[in-house]
């Protein structure tokens, strides 16, 4: 049996035990020793996995990630989930829910299709 093993982290450079039931599990999977401490590990997944998908199925964002802008319609201070380009409007929530419901109420002339039967 192999004895605890102290290493120091890659990342936040604090030394961590690598307890000898972790070692048989990496060794029994194959991988190699770790380099950083579980929290830094941890938080490196969280942050791959941030984008959309990730290895274990579910959707996990650790903050919301946003953009600070003042809205084109009313001028309050919003976020949103997007980098603006600089050429469109960029509007808060209910001033976009507003300009989206105007621009669907235009009939059949305005713009959208429509299809009655």
């Amino acid at each position: 049996m192999t004895q605890d093993l102290q290493l120091t982290c890659s990342d936040c450079g604090q030394e961590f035990t690598f307890s000898s039931e972790d070692q048989a599990f990496f060794q029994e999977r194959g991988y190699s020793s770790p380099k950083r401490c579980k929290p830094c590990r941890q938080a490196k997944k969280n942050e791959q996995q941030g984008g959309g998908g990730g290895g274990g199925g579910g959707y996990y964002r650790s903050e919301p990630q946003g953009t600070t802008v003042t809205c084109s319609g009313c001028g309050k201070q919003t976020t949103v989930p997007f980098e603006p380009r600089g050429d469109r409007p960029v509007y808060c929530q209910d001033c976009y829910k507003s300009k989206k419901k105007d621009s669907g109420n235009r009939g059949a002339g305005g713009g959208g299709r429509r299809y009655s039967r």
